[in-house]
């Protein structure tokens, strides 16, 4: 085995030894699929034999004889059982189990063996989209989390990943602020830090609410504002020197809300729908010139066959509206030519929620009509479901409003925070690592509840239930981590060591051979674009770590000191996978919990 780089998974080893043994037995059949799967009966079971024996008209337990001799010899498998109708029943040795685990764990690039994809290419991710001079509430929390988790595991395996948060900063509410900011000088000036994101929002909130008032009740300061629009989209300096305040205001705001997510958001990446104003008229004669859209009751549309109303008539994507404006669908339009031509994205995501599905579908099917989107660039919405209250509907205050996204963090926090006082003392933790803890847990709590669901599905959010210690939750995995480290602390001389001769008992072979499939989920997952199900794997590692706990003591006295190095092998590449797996979901691993 390499001591770095990529280490083959078994069964990617496997399946290429009985492919190679399929092809040695039966030349004539050419490259055949084993069709390799994990099995109850043994480690493995090969079921390709059955079909490719009836299209050869040949009989499957001989054929299956014939490959079963054709296998090399070697440490990989220590037995091979032909059951029914030519199935194999395969058991790996545990020579193999351990040895593949030691190269995993010698890998110094850090990566578990993890392969990087060679043939990987350049995704452009939409993710994480608040609107400038409004707050952001439980709605913005799923693309935020949803699409930090699709960067950070993308990019772990060898995508270049490039984020663009497609902010909301254009439009006719800003012609009724900017007015008001005019008619009224230094509005968004605040007390305090200027630094200070609840502040930016207080200030925001109450220029907002006073302009909507006056915008509602003098018909003059209507009119201004519907003219400062125009200067606005005109790009009168005046009037975009004061609109930046808002923006920046607002940014000021945006990071102290994602900095309590613990998710890194860079202002560069920041290209709301402004960023693509100039692109907008172009991009309108394009598709107009092109016949991709054409011109009805004034307006500028693209018509789709299969999108009707509820009158049975077309429903069309409006691209430039009757009166001039342009509508959303100019803006991300214009985004994907600028995403393609000049980022030189191979795929475009947009972690967008799924009741938006009818317009990116409109909006990228224009885009393959003219041409912006081909066989070689795609683009895919990965739609995400509701977050719920705990009786099933829209998450909302008692009030009936929706829930702001920092009170929600600071009550999880608050949530998780008591729960790691209470064993506090035992562990002997100090009030600064309580407090540091129990914002690691409750924010791990809400990222993982979300990031545990099919995205398409909507999920319940019940703080009580996240920051459980029992059960599918973040705060299970972090103290699977925690009990390791522990474990780890209390070894004394010994160490961590692989011992590829001992015998395994079966909770130490259950928990290697999930070990060694951390790889193969994390391709399935960036194929897929996924999380839930590296979610899956990671609750299942902590699984079989609590069951090998309960049957294989590990710094026992009537251990042989090799047993005891094993084991210390075993649950330290298990802490090492949990640490990468969680880290790859946004999720901090505190070492005592």
């Amino acid at each position: 085995m390499p001591e770095h780089g990529s280490v083959p998974s078994l069964a990617s080893t496997l399946q290429q030894q009985l492919a190679d043994a399929l092809t040695a037995a039966l030349p004539e059949a050419g490259a055949a699929d084993p069709l390799l799967r994990r099995s109850d009966r043994a480690d493995f079971q090969a079921n390709g034999i059955l079909a490719l024996a009836k299209k050869l008209k040949g009989n499957p337990r001989e054929l299956a004889a014939q490959v079963t001799a054709a296998l090399p010899a070697g440490e990989l498998i220590k037995d091979i059982e032909v059951s029914g109708p030519g199935f194999l029943n395969i058991t790996l040795s545990d020579e193999a189990i351990i040895r593949t685990l030691a190269a995993r764990a010698a890998d110094t690039e850090g990566r578990l063996g993890v392969p990087v994809d060679a043939a990987a290419g350049t995704t452009v991710i939409d993710y994480a989209q608040p609107n400038v001079a409004k707050e952001m509430h439980v709605g913005h929390l799923r693309s935020a989390v949803i699409g930090d988790a699709m960067v950070r595991i993308l990019e772990f395996t060898g995508e270049n990943v490039v984020r663009r948060h497609h902010i909301g900063d254009w439009g006719t509410q800003f012609g009724m602020l900017i007015q008001y900011l005019i008619e009224h000088p230094g509005a968004l000036k605040h007390e305090g830090d200027a630094a200070d994101g609840e502040a930016a929002m207080s200030t925001l909130n109450r220029v907002y609410k006073a302009s909507r008032a006056l915008f509602d009740s003098d018909e003059d300061f209507k009119a201004r504002s519907r003219d400062r629009v125009v200067a606005l989209q005109a790009g009168d300096p005046e009037t975009l020197e004061l609109w930046q305040g808002f923006v920046d205001e607002s940014k000021i705001y945006f990071h102290s809300v994602f900095d309590k997510l613990d998710l890194e958001i860079r202002d560069p990446d920041i290209v709301g729908e402004s960023g693509y104003n100039d692109m907008l008229e172009e991009t309108c004669r394009i598709l107009e010139e092109t016949g991709v859209a054409v011109r009805s009751e004034g307006a500028l549309c693209v018509f789709f066959d299969d999108v009707l109303g509820p009158d049975g008539n077309k429903v069309p994507l409006i691209v430039k509206k009757t009166n001039g404006g342009y509508g959303y669908a100019a803006t991300d339009l214009s985004a994907i030519r600028n995403r393609v031509q000049d980022l030189k994205a191979d795929t475009l995501l947009y972690v967008v929620d799924a009741r938006q599905s009818l317009h990116f579908k409109m909006v990228f099917e224009t885009a393959r009509r003219a041409g912006w989107l081909n066989e070689d660039v795609q683009a895919v919405q990965l739609a995400f479901g509701t977050v719920l209250g705990k009786d099933g509907k829209p998450f909302k205050t008692r009030e009936g409003e929706t829930v702001r996204l920092e009170d929600l963090l600071d009550e999880a926090v608050s949530r998780a925070t008591a729960v790691v006082r209470e064993k506090a003392e035992k562990v002997g933790l100090s009030e600064d690592e309580i407090v540091e803890n129990g914002r690691y847990v409750g924010i791990g709590a809400v990222k993982y509840a979300d990031l545990s669901t099919s995205a398409v599905r909507d999920y319940k959010f019940d703080l009580d239930q996240m920051v459980s210690l029992n059960g599918d939750t973040s705060v299970y995995l972090q103290y699977a981590y925690a009990r390791i480290q522990s474990i780890l602390r209390k070894a004394g001389d010994a160490v961590p060591a692989a011992h590829p001769e001992l015998a395994l008992a079966p909770a130490e072979r259950a928990l290697g051979l999930h070990l060694d499939r951390f790889g193969e989920v994390l391709g399935e997952v960036a194929s897929a674009y996924e999380p839930h199900k590296l979610a899956a794997y990671l609750y299942q590692l902590a699984s079989h770590l609590t069951t090998f706990y309960d049957q294989c003591q590990v710094l026992s006295p009537d251990n042989a000191p090799e047993t005891v190095e094993n084991r210390l092998f075993l649950v330290d590449l298990t802490a090492r996978t949990l640490h990468q797996g969680m880290e790859l979901l946004g999720i901090r691993t505190p070492d005592r919990l």
